[in-house]
């Protein structure tokens, strides 16, 4: 399996913070470093140090590593323009040789949404502007010359359909989700990648049956659907340092309860694995202590080579 680490700056971490985090990742040896999009914690915080932008910190980040992936789980549509993101994507890739992963998702979280005066809308709304969003982005990076969209909440008009990103066609897309209908459409459409996010194997079945019902059914006859998670994990060599990570997990927030995978090396690995028994082939780690760098070197040195 292929497995990247997720971290949550919106919590409240500088700029620093996750630059140390992911260069330890790429030391340790973790396929990827990916980041959430949000503004403001969704647990009781007094928000310090602030957020930090998404592509801000990916061009940096791009710049200051050399082999590790970097991505967003998920950029939120209501955020931005969907020009301004293939934009923004475009350059991160040029920016990290070729090293970028884009996940776009329609934003969920109303009172960030309210906190900073961003525009926010009926969840139908927001999957209609995602999926125009997924197509100007993904014909942006893919037009050989100029392009031209007319929809209902984008139109453009002889964009220019640069900078080009260095990846032919442009960064992997990843579409993730749980719902029933538009999601998995729109993975089939778009994505390289779909994801099912924190979910226990038994509905992660059902996910993935979803999707690739769902791919068949619209004839996707190109690059087979990756299929991936999300995982929280609190792994430990004691029973003292799986509780400590594990409360971590699980403070009080505006997400619903999501389950968590704590316990030794050992058993860490068998959990993670029956998500590969899934058809599972890429897995994001949830780690939100960014200064515990111990819990990603034992997670490097201990379950990463017991997984399948």
């Amino acid at each position: 399996m292929r497995v990247s680490i997720y971290t949550e700056p919106h919590r409240g971490a500088t700029y620093d913070e996750q630059l140390r985090a992911a260069r330890h990742a790429e030391a340790a040896g973790f396929e990827g470093f990916f980041r959430a999009d949000h503004y403001l914690p969704m647990h009781p915080s007094d928000g310090l140090p602030g957020p930090t932008d998404t592509w801000v910190t990916l061009g940096a980040l791009a710049r200051e590593t050399s082999t590790i992936r970097l991505g967003v789980l998920l950029a939120a549509a209501t955020f931005r323009h969907p020009s301004v993101t293939a934009i923004s994507a475009a350059q991160v890739d040029a920016m990290s040789g070729g090293r970028l992963d884009v996940g776009l998702g329609a934003g969920w979280f109303g009172k960030e949404h309210a906190a900073w005066g961003i525009p926010f809308a009926t969840p139908r709304e927001r999957f209609d502007r995602l999926e125009e969003q997924l197509a100007v982005v993904t014909g942006l990076w893919s037009a050989p010359g100029p392009f031209t969209y007319a929809g209902k909440h984008y139109q453009l008009a002889e964009a220019p359909a640069l900078p080009r990103p260095v990846q032919p066609g442009g960064p992997p897309v990843i579409v993730g989700g749980r719902g029933a209908r538009r999601t998995p459409e729109l993975a089939a459409r778009y994505a390289h990648e779909y994801n099912a996010p924190f979910t226990p194997p038994e509905q992660t079945a059902l996910l993935f049956a979803r999707v690739r019902e769902t791919c068949e059914r619209l004839g996707r006859t190109g690059s087979p659907l990756v299929l991936s998670v999300g995982v929280a994990v609190a792994c430990g060599r004691t029973d003292a340092e799986v509780r400590r990570r594990r409360e971590v997990l699980t403070q009080p927030s505006y997400l619903p309860p999501e389950p968590v995978i704590a316990g030794s090396p050992a058993e860490v690995a068998e959990a993670i694995s029956a998500y590969a028994a899934l058809g599972a082939t890429r897995v994001y780690v949830r780690h939100r202590d960014l200064a515990d760098l111990d819990h990603l070197d034992l997670l490097a040195s201990e379950v990463l080579p017991q997984l399948p």
